[in-house]
Protein backbone atom coordinates (compact mmCIF):
# COMPACT_ATOMS: atom_id res chain seq x y z
CA UNK A 1 0.00 0.00 0.00
CA UNK A 2 1.45 3.49 -0.86
CA UNK A 3 0.50 6.49 1.21
CA UNK A 4 1.19 10.15 0.07
CA UNK A 5 2.63 12.16 2.72
CA UNK A 6 3.92 15.96 2.69
CA UNK A 7 7.29 16.55 3.69
CA UNK A 8 8.73 19.90 5.56
CA UNK A 9 9.08 22.52 2.22
CA UNK A 10 5.52 21.78 1.05
CA UNK A 11 5.95 18.52 -1.42
CA UNK A 12 4.69 15.60 -1.40
CA UNK A 13 6.41 11.88 -1.53
CA UNK A 14 5.08 8.23 -1.81
CA UNK A 15 5.15 6.52 1.71
CA UNK A 16 5.11 2.42 1.15
CA UNK A 17 3.51 0.93 4.28
CA UNK A 18 4.71 -3.02 5.10
CA UNK A 19 2.47 -5.76 3.93
CA UNK A 20 0.68 -7.45 6.40
CA UNK A 21 0.14 -11.09 6.78
CA UNK A 22 -2.16 -12.42 8.99
CA UNK A 23 -1.75 -16.24 10.71
CA UNK A 24 -4.44 -18.14 13.51
CA UNK A 25 -2.63 -20.28 16.05
CA UNK A 26 -5.08 -22.66 16.96
CA UNK A 27 -5.35 -25.75 19.12
CA UNK A 28 -7.26 -27.76 21.68
CA UNK A 29 -7.85 -25.67 25.34
CA UNK A 30 -4.45 -25.58 27.40
CA UNK A 31 -1.59 -27.00 24.84
CA UNK A 32 0.14 -23.73 24.26
CA UNK A 33 -1.41 -21.15 22.08
CA UNK A 34 -0.44 -18.07 24.16
CA UNK A 35 2.39 -19.05 25.02
CA UNK A 36 3.69 -19.49 21.61
CA UNK A 37 2.54 -16.11 20.51
CA UNK A 38 4.47 -14.64 23.57
CA UNK A 39 7.48 -16.14 22.79
CA UNK A 40 7.56 -15.09 19.04
CA UNK A 41 5.94 -11.98 19.22
CA UNK A 42 8.52 -8.75 18.94
CA UNK A 43 6.08 -6.87 21.56
CA UNK A 44 4.42 -7.37 24.47
CA UNK A 45 1.45 -9.49 23.27
CA UNK A 46 -2.44 -8.70 23.78
CA UNK A 47 -3.88 -11.53 25.69
CA UNK A 48 -7.09 -12.07 27.13
CA UNK A 49 -6.63 -14.62 29.64
CA UNK A 50 -8.80 -14.67 32.40
CA UNK A 51 -8.38 -16.77 36.12
CA UNK A 52 -10.26 -20.13 35.94
CA UNK A 53 -12.99 -20.21 38.73
CA UNK A 54 -15.53 -23.02 39.88
CA UNK A 55 -17.92 -21.78 36.70
CA UNK A 56 -15.75 -23.44 34.46
CA UNK A 57 -15.78 -26.95 36.46
CA UNK A 58 -17.83 -29.67 34.34
CA UNK A 59 -17.44 -27.33 31.07
CA UNK A 60 -13.63 -26.87 30.85
CA UNK A 61 -11.84 -30.50 30.42
CA UNK A 62 -8.45 -29.69 32.07
CA UNK A 63 -7.78 -33.68 32.47
CA UNK A 64 -3.80 -33.69 31.58
CA UNK A 65 -4.01 -29.90 32.62
CA UNK A 66 -5.22 -29.73 36.07
CA UNK A 67 -2.42 -27.24 36.80
CA UNK A 68 -3.55 -24.70 34.40
CA UNK A 69 -5.22 -21.52 36.49
CA UNK A 70 -6.07 -19.03 33.40
CA UNK A 71 -7.57 -19.16 29.59
CA UNK A 72 -8.08 -17.30 27.07
CA UNK A 73 -11.61 -15.70 26.41
CA UNK A 74 -11.32 -13.77 22.95
CA UNK A 75 -7.90 -13.85 21.46
CA UNK A 76 -4.21 -13.50 22.15
CA UNK A 77 -2.09 -11.29 19.64
CA UNK A 78 1.45 -10.78 18.71
CA UNK A 79 3.40 -9.10 16.13
CA UNK A 80 6.64 -9.52 14.08
CA UNK A 81 8.43 -7.40 11.64
CA UNK A 82 10.20 -9.59 8.98
CA UNK A 83 11.59 -6.57 7.39
CA UNK A 84 10.33 -3.30 6.18
CA UNK A 85 8.17 -4.67 3.53
CA UNK A 86 6.42 -7.46 5.77
CA UNK A 87 4.69 -7.21 9.15
CA UNK A 88 3.11 -10.60 10.57
CA UNK A 89 0.77 -10.68 12.85
CA UNK A 90 -0.25 -13.47 15.04
CA UNK A 91 -3.81 -13.79 16.29
CA UNK A 92 -4.30 -16.93 18.85
CA UNK A 93 -7.74 -18.17 18.95
CA UNK A 94 -9.60 -19.81 22.34
CA UNK A 95 -9.28 -23.73 22.81
CA UNK A 96 -12.51 -23.80 24.93
CA UNK A 97 -15.31 -24.96 22.88
CA UNK A 98 -17.82 -22.12 23.97
CA UNK A 99 -15.26 -19.64 22.47
CA UNK A 100 -15.27 -21.40 18.69
CA UNK A 101 -17.84 -19.27 17.56
CA UNK A 102 -14.96 -16.22 17.84
CA UNK A 103 -12.72 -18.19 15.08
CA UNK A 104 -14.95 -17.63 12.38
CA UNK A 105 -14.39 -13.97 12.51
CA UNK A 106 -11.17 -14.29 13.42
CA UNK A 107 -9.82 -16.53 10.10
CA UNK A 108 -10.93 -13.47 7.97
CA UNK A 109 -7.78 -12.67 5.99
CA UNK A 110 -6.23 -15.39 7.51
CA UNK A 111 -3.21 -16.67 4.57
CA UNK A 112 -2.44 -19.55 6.91
CA UNK A 113 -3.08 -21.29 10.64
CA UNK A 114 -0.71 -23.23 12.62
CA UNK A 115 -2.48 -25.87 15.22
CA UNK A 116 -0.70 -26.54 17.97
CA UNK A 117 -0.92 -30.47 19.71
CA UNK A 118 -0.31 -31.67 23.05
CA UNK A 119 0.65 -35.66 22.98
CA UNK A 120 -1.01 -36.21 26.03
CA UNK A 121 -4.33 -34.80 24.34
CA UNK A 122 -4.17 -35.15 21.15
CA UNK A 123 -8.03 -35.33 20.54
CA UNK A 124 -7.94 -31.62 21.56
CA UNK A 125 -6.72 -31.07 18.35
CA UNK A 126 -9.39 -32.61 15.90
CA UNK A 127 -11.34 -29.63 15.75
CA UNK A 128 -8.99 -27.09 14.58
CA UNK A 129 -7.57 -29.28 11.80
CA UNK A 130 -11.22 -30.04 10.70
CA UNK A 131 -12.31 -26.27 10.75
CA UNK A 132 -8.78 -25.74 8.44
CA UNK A 133 -9.61 -27.98 6.07
CA UNK A 134 -13.12 -27.36 5.85
CA UNK A 135 -12.15 -24.01 4.48
CA UNK A 136 -9.25 -24.78 2.59
CA UNK A 137 -7.06 -22.80 4.70
CA UNK A 138 -3.47 -24.52 4.57
CA UNK A 139 -2.09 -25.34 7.92
CA UNK A 140 0.75 -26.90 9.82
CA UNK A 141 1.20 -28.88 13.04
CA UNK A 142 3.48 -27.71 15.86
CA UNK A 143 3.59 -30.81 18.69
CA UNK A 144 4.39 -28.57 22.12
CA UNK A 145 6.83 -31.09 23.70
CA UNK A 146 6.38 -29.48 27.29
CA UNK A 147 9.70 -29.84 29.00
CA UNK A 148 11.10 -31.24 26.16
CA UNK A 149 8.53 -34.36 27.03
CA UNK A 150 7.24 -36.65 23.75
CA UNK A 151 4.96 -39.22 24.69
CA UNK A 152 4.50 -39.78 20.87
CA UNK A 153 7.17 -39.71 17.82
CA UNK A 154 6.17 -37.77 14.58
CA UNK A 155 4.84 -40.92 12.95
CA UNK A 156 2.31 -41.81 15.62
CA UNK A 157 1.06 -38.15 15.64
CA UNK A 158 0.88 -37.98 11.84
CA UNK A 159 -1.45 -41.28 12.13
CA UNK A 160 -3.54 -39.93 15.41
CA UNK A 161 -4.54 -36.77 13.69
CA UNK A 162 -4.83 -38.19 10.22
CA UNK A 163 -2.43 -35.93 8.76
CA UNK A 164 -1.50 -36.60 5.23
CA UNK A 165 2.80 -36.58 4.51
CA UNK A 166 2.66 -33.12 2.90
CA UNK A 167 1.50 -31.32 5.97
CA UNK A 168 4.50 -29.91 7.90
CA UNK A 169 4.67 -31.03 11.45
CA UNK A 170 7.07 -29.66 14.34
CA UNK A 171 7.66 -31.57 17.50
CA UNK A 172 9.45 -28.88 20.32
CA UNK A 173 9.00 -26.84 23.25
CA UNK A 174 6.94 -23.95 21.86
CA UNK A 175 8.44 -21.94 24.97
CA UNK A 176 11.45 -21.02 22.63
CA UNK A 177 11.12 -19.03 20.13
CA UNK A 178 13.49 -20.89 18.23
CA UNK A 179 10.65 -23.54 17.83
CA UNK A 180 8.01 -21.18 16.86
CA UNK A 181 10.64 -19.67 14.20
CA UNK A 182 11.12 -22.82 12.52
CA UNK A 183 6.94 -23.69 13.03
CA UNK A 184 6.15 -20.27 11.61
CA UNK A 185 9.32 -20.39 8.85
CA UNK A 186 7.66 -24.27 7.76
CA UNK A 187 4.33 -22.61 7.53
CA UNK A 188 5.53 -19.72 5.29
CA UNK A 189 7.31 -22.79 2.85
CA UNK A 190 4.25 -24.83 2.71
CA UNK A 191 1.98 -21.39 1.61
CA UNK A 192 4.86 -21.01 -0.78
CA UNK A 193 4.94 -24.39 -2.25
CA UNK A 194 1.27 -24.83 -2.49
CA UNK A 195 1.05 -21.10 -4.83
CA UNK A 196 -0.53 -19.04 -2.03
Amino acid sequence: MVFVESDPVGGARAVTSPAAVKILVAGGFGVGKTTLVAAVSEVTPLRTEEYMTVASVGVDDVGGIEDKTTTTVAMDFGRITVNSQLVVYLFGTPGQERFWFMWNDLVQGALGAVVLADTRRLESSFASIDFFESRGIPFVVGVNCFHGRMDRDEREVREALDLGPEVPLVMGDMRQKSVGRDLLVSLVEYLIATGR
